[in-house]
């Protein structure tokens, strides 16, 4: 069986409202539905797993209540880090699991089913992959004394998600303690020692954290 990890742990802060951002309306549904409902649509059968901070998940029952929102997925609490609230999540599936298991961020709610089929796909083949953009703005590394340097946006990418990996791999590589270089969940899989694959990800798939960002979502949402 394969899992999806999807991580919600927000507290709006940027968004300047007591709303935690992934409970924020877009298109009349909240940001969460959304979410949720790209990943069932890409696999009915797919085990999704929610990550939510404590306080947080009787609101989001009742959100559930009042939208009729029906798809099947399993509540974690999730943790004081962004490793932690993963470590939570890989924890509910059974040690012999096989298969493969994303992880994605709650916020991200346009993340396009080819997408999300060519990270699975390609994690079954190569145990680790994640959706990237190539950089189209100019990159300008800064220096120490507030001076820079123009560096090559050819060398490098946008990373997204959801990133996906083997079962196994990933409780292994959690397993591991907490450390401050772990940015994202592809980082902690190769300091684990794991190679990680870039796929073509979207540009629509962006990262709700500002009321900007809600403006480009309502957009993406009408046309």
């Amino acid at each position: 069986m394969d899992y999806i990890i999807i991580v919600a742990g927000g507290k709006g802060l940027r968004m300047g409202t007591d709303i935690p951002k992934q409970f924020l309306c877009i298109g009349g549904k909240p940001v969460l539905m959304h979410t949720i409902s790209r990943f069932h649509a890409y696999r009915q059968d797919l085990s999704i797993i929610l990550v939510l901070p404590k306080e947080q998940q009787a609101y989001w029952q009742e959100l559930c209540k009042q939208h009729s929102f029906t798809i099947p997925h399993t509540i974690v609490d999730g943790g004081t880090t962004r490793f932690g609230s993963s470590k939570n999540g890989l924890a509910v599936i059974p040690d012999d699991a096989k298969g493969v298991v994303g992880i994605h961020d709650g916020v991200r709610p346009f993340v396009s089913v080819d997408v999300i089929a060519r990270c699975f796909e390609a994690a079954r083949s190569h145990q680790a992959a994640i959706p990237v953009l190539a950089v189209t703005d100019t990159l300008r590394k800064i220096e120490g004394d507030g001076s820079g340097y123009n560096v090559l946006r050819d060398d490098y990418r946008i990373v997204q998600t959801p990133q996906v990996f083997d079962i196994t791999l990933a409780k292994e590589a959690f397993s591991e303690e907490y450390q401050e270089s772990f940015t994202d969940d592809a980082s902690v899989i190769e300091h684990f020692g794991g190679k990680v694959i870039m796929v073509d990800g979207n540009r629509e798939n962006i990262k709700i954290t500002t009321p900007f960002d809600l403006l480009v979502a309502e957009k993406i949402l009408a046309d």
